[in-house]
C-alpha cells in the first residue's frame, strides 16, 4: 500500500467517484469528501459511494465514516465553504496530496443561481488553498474547465492562449480558481496543477450532461433538445482517461519553469511551482454522430427538437493536449462508440431499463 495520503473532494460526484476507486485500487489511503448538495438527485451520489463501501442515505455531516469495503477509504461530508471544519480535518489527516473536484458545476444553472457558484468555487477554494498552505500539503490538483475558453476561436484550445473572455460564470469561477492558485504558488511554493476538463462521459455519469439525458429520453420515446441545431463539436472525453490523466499529476507535482519569461508571459506555467492542463481525447466529435451512436447502441431512432445555442454555451470544443502528452505520457484510450456503449450497458443495468 502506498504511503501517500490523499483527500479527494467531490468523491461522490461523478469523476470523484471514479479517481477515489482508482486511487483506493491502486493502495492509496483516501479521504473522499464531499457535501451530497442536490444540484442533481442525490440518490446515485448515495449509491455512488456505496460501491465505494459507504453506506448513508442522509446527512452524515462532518462525520468521517470508514468503508466496509476498503480499509483504505474513508469519507466525510462536508461543505468546503465550512473553514473551521474542513482545517480540522487537514489537521487531523496529514494529507501529502489533494485533488479538488468538489465544486458547482453546470453552466446554464450559473446563470439562473449565481451565488452558488461564489460559494463553493470560489469561498470553497480559497478554504482549500489555505489549508493547504497551512498544512504543508505537497500537491495540489483541480478542476478547471473547458468553458474558460469563452469567446476564443482558435482551435485546437491552447493552455498557451489568454482566456480572458469566458461567457457564464461557470468558467469565470473556473479562470478565477486558477489565478488564486498561481498566487499561492508564487507566494508559498505550494504546488498546484489545474486541469481543464473537457466534456467527461463514462458510467455513473451526471443526470444533467447531454449523454444521460439522451439516453433516457431516447428510451422513454421522448425527444431530445439538440442545441445549435445540432452544429455542435465537442472534445467528449471518457472518464476512465480523465482518471488516468489525473494520476499522473498527482504523482508529478508542478515545478517552475525556469524558461518562463515575463517580457511574454505564457499563461500556463511560471516561476512558481504551477501549471495548466488541457486533459481531453483531442478527437472532436460532431453532436448529430455522437448522437447516431447512442441510437445504434440503443436500436431506437431518437426524436430531435431542434433549437438555438444556448446562452452560455460555446459551439465547439477541442483539446490541445500536447503538454500533457510530453510531460506525463498522457494517451487517451477511449473512442466515443466504446465509451458510449459502455454508458449505456451500465444505465441499462443501473435503471434496470
Amino acid at each position: 500500500m502506498s504511503t501517500s495520503k490523499i483527500l479527494v473532494t467531490g468523491a461522490a460526484g461523478f469523476i470523484g467517484f471514479h479517481l477515489s476507486k482508482r486511487l483506493v485500487n491502486e493502495g492509496y489511503e483516501v479521504v473522499g469528501l464531499d457535501s451530497i448538495n442536490d444540484y442533481y438527485d442525490p440518490q446515485i451520489k448515495f449509491d455512488r459511494l456505496k460501491v465505494l463501501g459507504i453506506t448513508i442515505n442522509s446527512i452524515a455531516y462532518n462525520k468521517l465514516i470508514r468503508s466496509d469495503k476498503h480499509s483504505n477509504f474513508s469519507f466525510i461530508q462536508l461543505q468546503l465553504e465550512d473553514k473551521e471544519k474542513l482545517d480540522t480535518l487537514f489537521q487531523s489527516c496529514h494529507f501529502d496530496k489533494v485533488c479538488n473536484l468538489a465544486a458547482q458545476a453546470g453552466v446554464r444553472y450559473s446563470l439562473e443561481n449565481p451565488q452558488a457558484y461564489i460559494d463553493s468555487n470560489i469561498i470553497g477554494f480559497i478554504n482549500i488553498l489555505e489549508a493547504c498552505r497551512h498544512y504543508e500539503v505537497k500537491n495540489l490538483a483541480y478542476a478547471s474547465s473547458s468553458s474558460v475558453y469563452g469567446l476564443n476561436k482558435k482551435l485546437p484550445f491552447s493552455t498557451k492562449d489568454n482566456v480572458d473572455h469566458p461567457i457564464s460564470l461557470y468558467a469565470a469561477s473556473k479562470k478565477s480558481n486558477e489565478l488564486m492558485a498561481h498566487t499561492y504558488s508564487n507566494l508559498f511554493g505550494l504546488a498546484t496543477t489545474g486541469l481543464r476538463f473537457f466534456t467527461v462521459y463514462g458510467p455513473w455519469g451526471r443526470p444533467d450532461m447531454a449523454l444521460f439525458l439522451f439516453t433516457k429520453a431516447i428510451l422513454a420515446g421522448e425527444p431530445i433538445d439538440v442545441f445549435n441545431n445540432g452544429e455542435m463539436i465537442r472534445d467528449f472525453t471518457y472518464v476512465d482517461d480523465i482518471v488516468s490523466g489525473i494520476c499522473k499529476v498527482l504523482e508529478n507535482p508542478a515545478v517552475p519553469n525556469k524558461d518562463w519569461n515575463g517580457l511574454n508571459p505564457s499563461p500556463d506555467s511560471s516561476l512558481s511551482p504551477y501549471k495548466i492542463y488541457n486533459i481531453g481525447n483531442s478527437s472532436p466529435v460532431k453532436l448529430m454522430d455522437f448522437i447516431s451512436a447512442i441510437e445504434e447502441k440503443l436500436g431506437i431512432e431518437g426524436k430531435k427538437n431542434f433549437m438555438e445555442l444556448q446562452l452560455g454555451d460555446v459551439p465547439e470544443t477541442y483539446a490541445d493536449v500536447t503538454d500533457l502528452v510530453q510531460n506525463l505520457g498522457y494517451q487517451p484510450q477511449t473512442n466515443v462508440a466504446t465509451g458510449i456503449s459502455n454508458f449505456i450497458d451500465w444505465y441499462r443495468e443501473y435503471f434496470n431499463a
